[in-house]
């Protein structure tokens, strides 16, 4: 049994051992002009070494990793770009819009006002002086029907052309065997004038077939309609006498209406004759009539400075009438055209111009050519493609900025 003082002893000492085995290892010393691991990575041999010692080059130089990178970006931006910050996007209100093809229709809306069809307006007037003796139409506003009576009238003119015809008739009867052809053919000619006289103030084929059916001369003449439609204006009286040529009645057929539409000069190469035009009206709501643009005036009104167009309507049940005010509406088809939205386009005065989004809060203006303006959109001719994105808010804002950019380079670059 060893003595107890020798295990005390080495207690200590065991400790001191454990302890040791826990450490790492210490580096061990780089030889001498040996490049550490750090150098290498930064720099070559031989190079010099700036700035705090054992940091990376770009640390030292004071620069992030992506810097270069956007110093790059800064570089290929067109020199005209503005660049304004996504905080202030938003502080200003900027939205976008896309420059692209679209199917465009270009819509005139305007008014008009409701008139007759002027080729079925019919003047009833006489050709022969006399008395009215009889009216078979007394007021205004009338439907009547064609060859319906409309007033007798006592010509002593046209009583003696009668008894003249009837006294040709018989002559003719009476020498047709005759046996010299002169006086035969004299009495057909009597006959012949006598007749054509009748039918140029007017009187029938019918009347004249009964004029020689009965022999006996009509003391009056029926005066009787030439069309269907509405009596517009009557003149004629019972007693009355009228002159020849003296208008006694108008009669209107409502069938068909012109409307007469106000166009405005810049509409004026849109609109041509054949175009398919829309109408409607308050006194009837949610009903639609449809016609075509059947003329364009040559002329403008001094006024108004408008060109008057005239649509032709059908008029069943005769809805549409004269001197009612209309809501006019003519669609024009377009086709394919590359288009930018109507916010888009800043109007100088001299030039117009759109601000391209180039990205990374990047504008740059771009001076447009432009052809016309169809709905909300303008025909763009050049200066942008489709496809790109052009500021539609706040772009007299960006234009404050690129025009500041500007000037604040002409005052750098003269200093």
């Amino acid at each position: 049994m060893r003595p107890r003082w020798t295990l005390m002893a080495w207690l200590p000492i065991l400790v001191l051992g454990l302890a040791a085995c826990g450490r790492e290892p210490a580096e061990k010393a780089p030889p001498p002009g040996a490049v550490t691991e750090a150098e290498h990575a930064g720099h070559e041999p031989g190079m010099s070494m700036p700035g705090k010692e054992g940091a990376p080059s770009h640390e030292r130089a004071g620069h992030a990793p992506g810097a270069a990178h956007g110093a790059r970006a800064m570089n290929r931006m067109p020199p005209d770009a503005v660049m304004v910050a996504l905080e202030k996007q938003q502080l200003i209100g900027v939205r976008f819009g896309e420059v692209a093809v679209r199917e465009l229709t270009q819509v005139i809306r305007t008014v008009g006002k409701v008139d007759y069809d002027e080729r079925k307006v019919a003047h009833v007037h006489t050709k022969v002086g006399g008395w009215i003796e009889e009216i078979f139409v007394n007021f205004t506003g009338q439907l009547v029907e064609k060859g319906q009576p409309l007033f007798s009238l006592y010509s002593p003119d046209l009583v003696s052309t009668q008894e003249e015809y009837l006294l040709a008739l018989k002559a003719k009867r009476y020498i047709q065997e005759a046996p010299y052809k002169e006086i035969s053919d004299t009495a057909d000619a009597l006959l012949h004038a006598t007749r054509r006289r009748l039918l140029l103030w007017d009187i029938t084929e019918a009347q004249i077939r009964e004029l020689e059916r009965t022999g006996r001369p009509r003391k009056t003449l029926t005066i009787h309609s030439p069309i269907r439609g509405y009596v517009t204006h009557k003149q004629a009286l019972e007693g009355k006498y009228v002159n020849p040529g003296e208008p006694l009645y108008t009669i209107a057929d409502l069938s068909t209406v012109w409307i007469y539409a106000d166009i405005y000069e810049y509409e004026l190469p849109f609109v041509k004759p054949g175009q398919r035009a829309v109408v409607t009206l308050s006194y009837y709501p949610g009903e639609t009539f449809t016609g075509k643009v059947s003329y364009v005036y040559p002329y403008l009104e001094p006024g108004t400075r408008t060109v008057k167009a005239r649509l032709e309507f059908p008029n069943p049940g005769w809805k549409l009438k004269p001197e009612m005010y209309a809501n006019v509406e003519i669609r024009v088809p377009m086709g394919k055209k590359l288009a930018i939205p109507e916010e888009a386009v800043l109007d100088t005065g001299i030039r117009q111009v759109a601000f391209v989004d180039l990205g990374n809060g990047h504008f740059q203006p771009r001076e447009l050519r432009l052809g016309p303006k169809v709905g909300e959109y303008y025909v763009v001719l050049e200066g942008v493609r489709a496809g790109e994105r052009v500021v539609t808010s706040a772009n007299f804002l960006i234009d404050s900025e690129s025009k500041l950019k500007s000037a604040t380079g002409m005052v750098g670059h003269q200093h």
